[in-house]
């Protein structure tokens, strides 16, 4: 649109340059131009020492030069030799307050006697420019104050799903890029003794975010001030950052910011931390602005305490699945290995648990299991379930499906109500130094076999889950576990994964394991576990047991 103001000026003039020039705090900008020759085209912008149009600006009045190489108030001016200027005639751009913002210019590269008929032109061609730019500003002003509208109806949607203090701070990210466009967004926590504790350090350099991890509130920086005053913190330059938060001036100098502001996070107990944004460019939130900001706050206040009370939960969820996840027993032959990795839920605890017990004559008992739910009250069903099968398991020698039976009815009898998969297995020695192999599966995923140089084999046989009836039947399967060979149990998160039927992770586990050169039980577990956890969403156990060669 401003093209064209200049290419009008060109042409009723007859000059070789014209310019739309606005005129900020170091540089002018041209959003119109018309036959200026490069790079200042390209660039579209000139420091302030290349600029008759601040003199415009300055006095609000126009600007006629007959000849700039002697003119005393622009003769320094570096415009002259660098794009050319001799004869200059620039008439003020103005703004809905009257407020001059730059001006409309006719260039000459020689001296010009400028006419009362051109000048009036000119000045005509300003007052439509202006009335352009003013409804250019409205419309942006529009568009912000949408923009700003938006980030508050948008903010206790997008942070109401956040769970934890990252999740926080790209969401808080996301909501301000298009209202107020920063550079830096970051969020700072106020620990116990007075100590600044950085959020975002995601989004700085390592060095930058190592500096500023932790610090104590008295050392004088936006956030520091915005915590311990308890009010909205402005500073506009980096002038202004430099008398009022000096500790914080190298840091904005080597990231290039030159503005930002902080509002604390308020709660009843005094301020939870700060919210701080900085500016590439010097800025003052006006008004309306701040009030967003302080708005903003307040959600961002909710979104913490609420991560907060969830990692509680969380620490608490993980303490408990420790307690029921004891160490496993050594065996004299046996080598055992298990892992366990939480699902991607809230409480990051779920009923997935695995056991094993050593009992007489060299026998093993080996059990894996999966309560239905991901919550701490799954794991505690599952310590439940746990408990029962131990005590049964060591009170007798009897078939993996009898004991299976005997805890369904006991759980029955005892109230203990819920789904569970259940796979238990013992391996008895024999004098070959093979494994017998015996087992009863409850709706679990089939164990696997794995003999030394030859393919994993997943052993079929299952009964219907846990809770479904204590009077179903329930049987037991037999295979021989070779020396040198492996078997795994696992639940049903090491094959489920997001875009994946179950039969083909499945599959996919079986291939694996036949293909698998991990000499170490250890490694390949490590391996097993990170491949679930990467691509699934469950939590997983699994449990190894490999003969002695």
């Amino acid at each position: 649109m401003f093209d064209r103001f200049a290419e009008m000026v060109r042409t009723v003039l007859g000059v070789p340059v014209a310019l739309v020039s606005l005129v900020d705090v170091d540089r002018q900008f041209f959003p119109g131009a018309c036959g200026l020759g490069d790079p200042w085209a390209q660039a579209r912008q000139t420091p302030l020492s290349h600029s008759f149009c601040q003199h415009v600006v300055a006095t609000a009045e126009p600007l006629v030069v007959v000849d700039a190489r002697v003119d005393p108030r622009v003769r320094g001016n570096l415009a002259i030799d660098d794009l050319g200027v001799v004869g200059y005639a620039g008439m003020p751009l103005t703004d809905a307050d009257g407020q001059v913002l730059g001006s409309l210019c006719a260039i000459d590269h020689s001296p010009r006697q400028w006419t009362e008929h051109e000048l009036c032109a000119l000045r005509d061609l300003a007052a439509a420019c202006s009335d352009s730019l003013r409804l250019r500003i409205a419309n942006s002003q529009t568009q912000r104050e949408f923009a700003r509208t938006q980030l508050l109806l948008n903010a206790s949607h997008a942070l109401g799903g956040t769970t934890t203090l990252d999740e926080i701070v790209v969401a808080v990210r996301d909501l301000v890029t298009e209202a107020l466009a920063p550079a830096y967004v970051g969020i700072s926590l106020l620990e116990a003794g007075r100590q600044v504790v950085l959020a975002s350090q995601q989004f700085l350099p390592d060095h930058v975010a190592e500096r500023w991890l932790r610090y104590d509130s008295s050392e004088r920086t936006p956030t520091a001030l915005a915590v311990s005053s308890g009010g909205l913190v402005l500073l506009p330059s980096l002038d202004e950052v430099g008398r009022s938060a000096p500790d914080a001036l190298s840091t904005f100098e080597e990231m290039g910011w030159q503005s930002s502001a902080s509002v604390p996070l308020p709660s009843s107990g005094g301020a939870l931390g700060a919210l701080t944004l900085a500016w590439e460019v010097p800025y003052r939130l006006d008004s309306s602005e701040q009030a967003v900001l302080v708005a903003l706050a307040g959600y961002v206040t909710q979104a913490v305490t609420r991560a907060s009370v969830l990692d509680d939960r969380r620490t608490a969820a993980a303490t408990m699945q420790k307690a029921l996840l004891t160490p496993l027993p050594s065996h004299r032959e046996l080598t055992l290995v298990a892992r366990y990795a939480p699902a991607h839920h809230e409480n990051h605890v779920g009923g997935d648990w695995y056991d094993a017990i050593t009992l007489d004559q060299g026998r093993l008992a080996l059990v894996i299991g999966d309560v239905v739910g991901h919550s701490i009250a799954a794991a505690a069903q599952m310590g439940q379930f746990r408990t029962m099968l131990r005590t049964l398991i060591a009170d007798r020698r009897e078939s993996p499906s009898w004991v299976l039976r005997r805890m369904e009815r006991t759980a029955h009898t005892l109230g203990v109500g819920g789904l569970s998969t259940v796979l238990l297995a013992y391996l008895d020695p024999t004098p070959t130094g093979e494994y017998m192999l015996t087992w009863s599966n409850a709706g679990h995923p089939p164990p696997t076999l794995v003999a030394p140089g030859g393919p994993a084999v997943m052993l079929p046989g299952t009964d219907v889950l846990l809770g479904v009836s204590k009077e179903l039947p329930r049987h037991d399967h037999y295979a021989r576990l070779p020396r040198g060979g492996s078997l795994l149990l696992h639940t049903d998160g090491l094959v489920e994964h997001r875009r994946l039927p179950v039969d083909e992770g499945m599959e996919q586990l079986r291939d694996f394991l036949g293909r698998a050169s991990y000499g170490d039980p250890e490694k390949l577990s490590d391996v097993l576990i990170e491949n679930a956890a990467a691509q699934g969403q469950d939590d997983v156990a699994l449990l190894l047991v490999t003969t002695p060669s």
